[in-house]
């Protein structure tokens, strides 16, 4: 199975961390996940000269905006943290290269499906109503099932042995209730004019997404409380299944399920993480606040 653990160009890149001190041959006892690690212009623009249909620039606005910036440089400072403070131990950081825009790898996807639309308040879908194309849909879902292999590996790796793993998410600074069709360049071009962004609902800095729709806690608790705990004392603002709840349509809920108390899913605020967040650019991280938001989650596992 150890394997399957390798990258996968244009689906994932797998980094091992291994601790000063750490076996060269020992498994790894934490899993990092970046599912929407997808989140510079080239994965975007590489992706799209790959697909057969014509795909406009409204869907790179929507990439911009939708796409997890930070959450891999984030994964791989809690990753480096953990070890350097436990230099026995070996991390596993997964992050996904298939842009969510054209394919969401944290959704359950069957290889039936078709690509739909969804309403505001809803989530976002996994295939989006504009893959119509029939050699696009089947590039797209063989490249989302590649890397549900390389990721299901890893879980049975980490979770199997008694180890955690951590689902890494960053979402934009404001909740943007919108339908995710045909049109939505055009209404994110209008969600985020001055004036109309502001009326948007602000989400929480941290948002610890531990519980489903039913209020079942299936994140490890004891991970989960550490991890709150040490965020507060760090100053930042935390809120447990605020803007969402593990949803069933999720791969992070079958994980869960599947891990019961091995898990846990988080989301971090992007302008936490950025000189400041701008709409429809590519943005890069700056290393100092990633440090900053890693360093009580690396605090809380060691």
């Amino acid at each position: 199975m150890l394997e399957s653990l390798r990258s996968i160009d244009r689906v994932c890149d797998v980094q091992w961390v291994r601790g000063a001190q750490a076996d060269p041959a020992a498994t790894p006892d934490l899993l990092l996940e970046a599912p929407h690690g997808a989140t510079l212009a080239r994965h975007f623009d590489e992706l799209r000269g790959e697909l057969q249909d014509d795909y406009d620039d409204g869907l790179r606005d929507f990439f911009f905006v939708n796409t997890d910036v930070g959450s891999p440089e984030l994964a791989i400072a809690i990753a480096r943290g953990v070890v350097a403070a436990q230099p026995q131990r070996t991390a596993l950081v997964v992050r996904c290269e298939l842009p969510r825009t054209f394919c969401d790898t944290n959704r359950r996807i069957e290889r039936d499906a078709v690509g739909a639309a969804s309403r505001p308040g809803e989530m976002t879908p996994g295939l989006p109503p504009w893959v119509r194309h029939p050699g696009d849909r089947a590039l797209l879902l063989d490249r989302y099932f590649a890397y549900h292999e390389v990721v299901g590996a890893a879980f049975d790796v980490v979770c199997g042995a008694g180890g955690d793993a951590l689902c890494v998410h960053t979402y934009a600074p404001r909740s943007l209730s919108v339908a995710v069709d045909q049109d939505i360049g055009r209404t994110l071009r209008d969600a985020y004019a001055p004036g109309k962004l502001e009326t948007w609902p602000l989400r929480p800095q941290v948002d610890l997404i531990t519980h489903d729709d039913a209020g079942e806690e299936l994140a490890n608790a004891a991970l989960s409380g550490a991890v709150e705990r040490r965020l507060v004392d760090a100053g930042f603002e935390v809120a447990r299944n605020d803007t969402y709840a593990l949803h069933p349509s999720t791969a992070a809920f079958d994980l869960a399920r599947r891990f019961p108390g091995r898990t846990l899913c988080f989301e971090v605020r992007r302008d936490l993480l950025l000189e400041a967040f701008v709409p429809f650019v590519e943005l890069r991280p700056r290393e100092d606040q990633v440090l900053r938001a890693a360093a009580p989650v690396v605090a809380a596992l060691s």
